[in-house]
């Protein structure tokens, strides 16, 4: 590109010079040929002028007399009748350039002028003109080098640009030229590499909380899954296989269910459920991996409590409370449930030491965590919880307890447009 457009503004000066150039060249050579016809004529007017003059005052008229008037490049001739002719100067060979001038007493006075003359001038001025001609090139070229440059290092800035967004790199450069157009290109460049970053933020986000989500149910179902291969009772192998099959089901609903927030957070099913049946289900899921650890894991509080929610969103909240209680807590988990107001709560809580007092609400921000653990759960039950339309705080720090608020009451269906009748 700098090359081409080097090549085109030098094309352009060299066919203004040319036409332009040419043009000049013919009106100069024209006006030094007719200048130096008129400065012949006007010496031949001029000797015949002094030669009359001296004729009628009766004075001698010889080629000392007149020799001064006369230019060295040039020669004259005058006749006066009755007289011998009166040559100054050297006669010009080759081409000459002559006028001829008669007098008021008969003498013809005749002046020439070679014509190389003339053409040393036209030489001398179109030496002027090539060498203008040629300082006109030479600014050329350096003014498109320069515009060249101009325009293409931004658009090498820009190829880079595109080409650290396709290795992977969406860091924007916010790097502008002066050029409404190259800025444009600049703008959408940023703009693009904002939304690039934004959307590998949430794939990362969604593959570690897909990991850390699915992590615990793979285990507890990879148990089920040996207790079967274990035991040669019908019984046991239908019982464990159900339950198997109900950790599928809630396995598919999490992975639904992120990639529902992965998509769109507000999009959600909330239906009102039996918030006992969710407790329940995650008791009898945790109490194996607790009754490993030697610790219990029960629940208290109201019962037959309804809530607002997605099921399995807050199965999953409910999950992610109970295996940081199992982590990072210690003794008996409790579950508690109560009506605040319309909304229903579970209270989690544990026997441990708390949560640190330099985490305190940071204790919700993803990579936070009191010991070397990812710092997700946490974060992830939290946008769950936002998600169904309720929320998650930690309600106090020592002992921990954790607090799950959902509405109760559903919410308002907007009216469906006029019935036409």
């Amino acid at each position: 590109m700098r090359r081409r457009l080097i090549q085109s503004t030098l094309a352009v000066v060299l066919v203004v010079i040319a036409v332009f150039g040419v043009s000049l060249v013919i009106v100069e050579t024209r006006t030094i040929t007719s200048s130096a016809q008129e400065r012949v004529e006007s010496e031949a007017a001029r000797l015949a002028s002094i030669v009359d003059s001296r004729i009628l005052a009766e004075e001698n008229v010889n080629s000392e007399v007149l020799r001064n008037p006369v230019s060295k490049d040039q020669y004259a001739v005058i006749s006066v009748p009755g007289r011998t002719p009166i040559e100054i100067g050297s006669k010009p060979e080759g081409d000459v350039i002559q006028a001829t001038q008669r007098g008021e007493e008969g003498e013809t006075v005749t002046v020439q002028e070679p014509r190389s003359a003339v053409t040393r001038e036209v030489g001398r001025t179109l030496l002027i003109i090539g060498l203008v001609a040629l300082l006109a090139v030479v600014a050329a070229v350096l003014l498109a080098v320069r515009q060249a440059n101009r325009l293409a290092s931004p658009l090498t800035d820009l190829a880079e640009t595109a080409e650290r967004l396709g290795s992977g790199d969406p860091r924007p450069r916010h790097k502008r030229y002066g050029v409404p157009e190259l800025d444009r290109v600049a703008d959408v460049l940023d703009s693009s590499a904002e939304r690039i970053g934004r959307m590998l933020t949430a794939e990362r986000r969604l593959a570690a909380d897909a990991s850390h989500q699915l992590r615990t149910p793979l285990t507890a179902l990879s148990m089920r899954l040996e207790e079967i291969t274990l035991t040669d009772d019908p019984d046991t192998v239908k019982d464990e296989a159900t339950i198997a099959l109900t950790q599928v089901e809630r396995l598919t609903d999490v992975v639904q269910r992120l990639l529902t927030n992965a998509r769109d957070p507000r999009i959600g099913s909330a239906v009102t459920f039996d918030l006992d049946e969710v407790i329940q289900q995650q008791l009898a899921e945790w109490r194996p991996a607790y009754r490993s650890a030697g610790r219990a894991v029960v629940s208290s509080g109201k019962r037959h409590l309804h809530a607002v929610g997605t099921p399995g969103a807050v199965a999953q909240v409910l999950a992610a409370l109970i295996e940081n209680s199992l982590m990072h807590g210690g003794g008996t988990v409790a579950l508690r449930t109560r009506v605040t107001g319309n909304q229903a709560v579970v209270e989690v809580t544990d026997e441990g030491p708390g949560v640190p007092a330099d985490l305190g609400a940071r204790i919700f921000e993803r990579t936070i965590s009191g010991r070397n653990s990812t710092g997700i759960g946490l974060a992830v039950a939290r946008d769950l919880a936002e998600a169904d339309g309720g929320r998650l705080e930690l309600l106090q720090a020592a002992p921990p307890v954790f607090g799950l608020f959902l509405s109760r009451t559903p919410p308002s269906r907007k009216p469906d447009g006029p019935t036409v009748r």
